[in-house]
């Protein structure tokens, strides 16, 4: 239930996505007639630049494209399914390197802890007569 719950959410995000891209476009066009009309009818900014509403409905397109490709190209491959997977990724890639580390650190234990038996036995070899005095 819950990875059905999951996939709804996504696509209702998505459908969100386009809807607002949609906006966007409408806004665009009524905003560009408007420039024109700005321009043409009513002649304003005629003294500052030439036809300085194409400049404006340019910049405005070039938003509107990367607008476009941000939903339909780049959030479909780096979204936020993408974003899971690789920080799914990123864990299991840590988790690996800390086992691996704890496994080092638990045969230097091990190995550590033999060493200092092994010295002590020879410890203890090399000097019987200060055992037998000890005990």
């Amino acid at each position: 239930m819950n990875e059905q719950h999951e996939l709804y959410e996504n696509a209702r995000k998505r459908m969100q996505q386009k809807k607002r891209l949609f906006t966007h476009f409408v806004l665009f066009l009524v905003g560009s007639v408007f420039l024109i009309a700005l321009n043409k009818v009513l002649k304003v900014g005629e003294s500052f630049i030439e036809n300085w509403f194409v400049w404006a409905i340019t910049l405005w397109l070039f938003v509107l494209i990367l607008h476009f490709i941000n939903v339909f190209f780049t959030n479909r491959f780096m979204g936020k399914e993408w974003e899971r997977k690789q920080t799914e990724k990123l864990i299991t890639k840590q988790e690996l390197k800390i086992a691996k580390l704890e496994k080092e650190i638990a045969l230097e234990a091990k190995l550590k802890t033999e060493s200092e038996l092994n010295a002590s036995e020879l410890k203890k070899k090399k000097n019987p007569l200060d055992n037998s005095a000890k005990e």
